[in-house]
């Protein structure tokens, strides 16, 4: 009887460490959402010098995006050639690709040269890709003076649209 013990204890234990391994929750990232504050973004394992949190008149665009994913891929380059005509906006674009030549190959055939554009090269696995909670798909995020998200996910018809406000 003692021995059947044992092996529920240890069966019991090992089962809670593999489930306590598995769960990478991030409550902050699911809960980003209009009116909070864009957190610091880390690429390639180190802070950049990005400022999400500008003191200038505008908005920031934060847009993620991966040259293997076509509707983020679009959606990206359409809101950098529309951000490219206003000066209200300014335009941060992070790409999860793996390899540096993928992205810059990328980045030239969609045109993307006035947005300033930044790779992830840690993909999936990095700090961003988990504290902006990509696991669902790419997104983007416009971003006031302040730092406060104002509207996720935009368009760029609904970025026109805002800007006209």
């Amino acid at each position: 009887m003692i021995k059947n013990v044992k092996w529920f204890f240890v069966v019991l234990v090992f089962s809670s460490l593999i489930s306590l391994a598995f769960s990478k929750e991030n409550v902050h990232a699911e809960k980003l959402q209009e009116g909070d504050k864009i957190p610091a973004l880390v690429l390639c394992d180190t802070v950049q010098p990005l400022n999400l949190h500008s003191a200038r008149e505008g908005y920031t665009l934060l847009s993620f995006w991966a040259s293997y994913d076509a509707v983020s891929r679009q959606n990206n380059a359409a809101l950098a050639h529309l951000v490219e005509k206003t000066s209200q906006v300014e335009m941060v674009s992070v790409s999860f690709d793996r390899y540096a030549s993928v992205f810059d190959a990328t980045v030239q055939q969609d045109g993307l040269t006035d947005t300033r554009c930044y790779v992830e090269t840690n993909g999936s696995d990095s700090e961003a890709f988990r504290a902006f909670d990509l696991t669902g798909g790419f997104t983007n995020y416009l971003v006031d003076a302040e730092g406060v998200i104002v509207a996720k996910d935009v368009t760029p018809a609904e970025l026109a649209s805002y800007l006209k406000k």
